[in-house]
């Protein structure tokens, strides 16, 4: 199975975090800010490698906590 961002991120999105094509796992390139965004919805596709591939769908919500107040 592939992991990848659905065809519907946005290109926010894509620039703050990766996705481990093998593993799944989401991970964060940039410095996160509460004041600029709050919370991101990722909408996330899992593919088979079959013939045809079937996938599956989902969405990862991230809320990010204002740790200064």
């Amino acid at each position: 199975i592939i992991y990848l961002f659905s065809r519907r991120v946005s290109t926010k999105v894509k620039e703050m975090f990766t996705i481990d094509e093998n593993k799944g796992e989401i991970r964060l390139q940039g410095k996160l800010d509460y004041e600029e965004m709050n919370s991101y919805e990722i909408p996330i596709e899992a593919r088979d490698r079959g013939s045809p591939p079937l996938s599956g769908h989902c969405k990862v919500v991230l809320e990010v906590l204002d740790v200064n107040d």
